[in-house]
């Protein structure tokens, strides 16, 4: 597969917009908390925007394209329709609370608060934890990225993670949050443009409009059902549980979303919005998806469904326009990751560290050093993946594993109904839940559902049943820390 020099241009163009928004966010910073929290006066409209398209990633067009393939209807049931529907459902509860957590207690950070609410030990045990497996989970997104330069273009795989990478390392570290906001909102008008132009030529092909709702007779038996084993009933509630952790504010960037909104009004907002493209634009998005075996029947490689169906359907330039949303989809998550762990190296590890870091006086040049630093580590392990081979996929798998148990005393943590579960409670879930995902990955547990729901049920007991059994020891600055957030 070989890119025309118009479709090159239009690459590079969107890598040269990039950088330029870098340049204009680095005059919107003039503090640390411009840098991490876009100073509490990120729009609610912007907000959501940044909120859903973090969410995004190159694993959509490939991984979810193959699934989509083979499995059909279910995995907007399973990932769309669960995650809009969690968000929105909590759109008054957790985005409030990030919001009155940012305004009474200055936090920047999303771990900030875990101090008080627990202890040092428990926050710096999830800080520690979440920055080291961050760094090698980033850098195997830069690798994922320089895998697809390297299919469309030719790139080698090292001068892909570096022009990648090193766009990602300067409009980071130059403007911070707005940065990552606005190339957040640059990569959604692509994506939508390009997922439009791409939704028209398919329903072109397949004969028109009314394919939208013909195409499912003619695909394999199954794809059109809402589950499709193993993508079982079982196995969606697990993903709405877990989804419902990792998208109100488990994963540490989405969190980050909500703790930038000027008001709890507008936190809810962006939540609203964030929910409702999940429920409605993925059904534009993955129709070709679920249209390929009509288009391109019996692949040997059904996640290269959605590039080939690029190469062969679109023409010239707007080739281009889609191979940039794809790699826009995984750098909008890659950024946001880096902020917000930036943030959480600066706020709450180097603190811990070192008095002179102590949050009060956080600075900007601080911020910078510390985001540049750990940007030029995940590229110096993208550019070493080859090196871990099944050892960097050993850490991301324990990565994901870490989202649940690490969401639980976290977002549990601000809900008043377990004001009694303290240190123990916290660090135990997350032992816990650990424990439970190496029994996922040795034992044979004949279901899907069950593999992925351990860990995160296993620790959800756990934390409820030790804070029941400790809960006459609650220290007063953590009531009182609930009250003030649940409260206006």
């Amino acid at each position: 597969m070989e890119l025309s020099t118009v479709d090159l241009i239009v690459i590079g163009l969107f890598f040269l917009l990039m950088l330029l928004i870098g340049v204009w966010s680095y005059f919107r910073n003039t503090d640390s908390e411009d840098y991490f929290v876009a100073g509490g006066k990120l729009p609610w409209w912007l907000s959501g925007i940044s909120h859903h398209v973090s969410g995004y990633s190159g694993a959509v067009f490939v991984a979810y394209a193959g699934l989509a393939y083979t499995h059909g209807f279910s995995v907007y049931i399973w990932w769309a329709l669960t995650i809009g529907t969690t968000v929105m459902i909590s759109a008054k509860v957790f985005p409030v609370f990030w919001v009155r957590l940012r305004k009474r207690f200055k936090i920047q950070s999303p771990l900030e608060f875990l101090e008080t609410r627990y202890n040092l030990a428990t926050q710096q045990l999830m800080a520690w934890s979440g920055v080291i497996l961050k760094l090698f989970d980033i850098g195997a997104k830069w690798a994922a990225i320089a895998i697809l330069l390297n299919v469309f273009t030719g790139i080698s795989l090292a001068w892909g993670i570096l022009i990648s990478g090193g766009i990602s390392l300067l409009y980071i570290t130059f403007g911070g949050l707005w940065a990552v906001i606005i190339t957040d909102f640059a990569q959604f008008i692509v994506q939508i443009i390009a997922g439009l132009v791409m939704f028209v030529v398919v329903v072109q092909k397949l004969g028109g409009l009314e394919s939208v709702f013909t195409v499912w007779d003619q695909l394999p038996e199954g794809n059109s059902q809402a589950f499709n084993d193993p993508y079982t009933v079982g196995f969606a509630l697990a993903f709405l549980f877990i989804n419902f952790l990792s998208y109100n504010g488990g994963q540490w960037n989405l969190a980050t979303r909500y703790i930038s909104a000027p008001t709890e009004r507008q936190a809810s907002k962006a939540a609203w919005l964030s929910g409702a493209l999940y429920l409605v634009w993925p059904l534009i998005l993955f129709f070709p998806m679920w249209a390929a075996p009509v288009l391109l029947p019996d692949m040997e490689d059904p996640t290269q469904s959605y590039g080939i169906l690029t190469m062969e359907l679109l023409p010239i330039g707007l080739i281009g326009l889609v191979i940039a949303s794809l790699f826009a989809n995984t750098m909008s998550m890659t950024s946001s990751d880096i902020n917000t762990i930036s943030a959480v190296i600066s706020r709450d590890i180097l603190p811990a560290l070192n008095k002179k870091f102590r949050k009060e006086a956080t600075s900007l040049t601080t911020a910078r050093i510390t985001t540049f630093l750990f940007t030029l580590g995940t590229i110096v392990i993208a550019l070493q993946f080859e090196r871990f081979g099944g050892v960097l996929g050993l850490i991301i798998s324990w990565f994901g594993a870490l989202v649940g148990p690490i969401a639980i005393p976290m977002l549990f943590g601000l809900i008043p109904w377990f004001k009694s579960c303290g240190p123990k409670a916290a660090i135990g879930s997350i032992l816990v839940g650990l424990l439970a995902f190496v029994i996922t990955k040795n034992v044979e547990l004949n279901s899907l559902a069950l593999e992925v729901s351990l860990p995160v049920l296993s620790s959800a007991f756990t934390y409820i049943l030790v804070g029941f059994l400790e809960r006459d020891t609650v220290p007063d600055k953590v009531k009182q820390m609930l009250s003030d957030i649940a409260q206006e």
